[in-house]
């Protein structure tokens, strides 16, 4: 499986849009800063996630979420994980 995945920066409450096969390991390298993109931003909290068989797929979605389209779908499906 294939895993896109939703983090809030509880720092500055920005949102980072990744994906990853292995979501467990993706999650734990972000949480102890093993990746670049977020380790400014610690701590996060994983507040969405989706699962699919391809990985085109789940690659196709990551790229819609982020657009500003995408971006505002997550926050209407998110609005209330985003609020707190």
């Amino acid at each position: 499986m294939y895993y896109v995945y939703v983090l809030k920066s509880l720092r500055d409450g920005k949102l980072y849009i990744g994906y990853s096969s292995d979501l467990k390991r993706r999650l734990r390298e972000h949480k102890t800063g093993g990746s670049k993109s977020t380790k400014g931003r610690l701590p996060f909290e994983l507040i969405y996630y989706e699962a699919h068989k391809s990985e085109v797929d789940a690659r196709r979605r990551e790229r819609y979420f982020k657009t500003d389209k995408g971006k505002s779908s997550l926050r209407q499906m998110l609005r209330d994980a985003l609020a707190n």
